[in-house]
């Protein structure tokens, strides 16, 4: 699938293709009306290669679990980072993602002359940067870290239903199903819902909402 390169000002004099270390990087929880939002950054070890990659949504929450190890044992280094509910409702969505990809990518033990990204933005970064749409299908570094991404934010959300199990987070992981609504509507939000996201923005203030439920 064809890639699409974004240059910021400070990469413009620098070379592109320097040999070196490529790191993929991709997030979970763009979507979800709570938690964090998750960005993984990962630099595969050519002689240690990893079977199965691919976009962690087309795969069983068994197998991402199994790569997530192997990932994790085989990758030359790998970080996973993340934005907070705080962030997500500061600064907005997608530059809370932004935010967690350069946290990921700024926490690698070794850094990449290159960052692959999935998707069509670029976080600011001080090496070479390209943003590959569909990367998470067709680039294996990026797979890796939809991966660890996907695998962390689940694990975060079947850890915060223990504490607030009436909302359902380890079935919904988040998201705004009809079940989670329901929950939102007969408990109100919780210290993870996200205010900024309309959903949870109509529960909390209807009025202003121009909600009436």
């Amino acid at each position: 699938m064809p890639s699409k390169r974004f240059l910021y000002a400070e990469q413009r004099s620098l070379a592109w293709d320097t040999p070196g270390l490529v790191a993929g990087v991709d997030e979970a929880g763009r979507g979800p009306l709570a938690g964090p939002v998750v960005a993984a950054a990962v630099i595969l070890d050519p002689r240690r290669p990893i079977k199965g990659l691919a976009d962690s949504k087309q795969l069983s929450a068994k197998r991402r679990e199994s790569l997530f190890e192997e990932i994790q044992a085989k990758a030359l280094c790998c970080a996973i980072s993340q934005a907070t509910v705080e962030e997500i409702d500061s600064l907005n969505i997608l530059q809370a993602t932004l935010l967690a990809m350069r946290r990921a990518v700024e926490g690698l033990r070794l850094p990449p002359v290159k960052v692959l990204v999935d998707g069509n933005q670029l976080p600011r970064l001080t090496m070479l940067a390209e943003a590959v749409v569909g990367g998470d299908a067709t680039v294996e570094s990026i797979s890796a870290a939809s991966i660890l991404a996907k695998v962390h934010r689940d694990r975060w959300c079947e850890q915060v239903d223990a504490d607030w199990p009436h909302y359902g987070f380890a079935a919904h992981k988040g998201y705004g199903t009809p079940a989670h609504l329901a929950a939102l509507r007969n408990h109100g939000a919780c210290v993870h819902h996200r205010r900024s996201f309309s959903p949870v923005a109509r529960v909390l203030h209807p009025v202003l909402s121009g909600s009436v439920d």
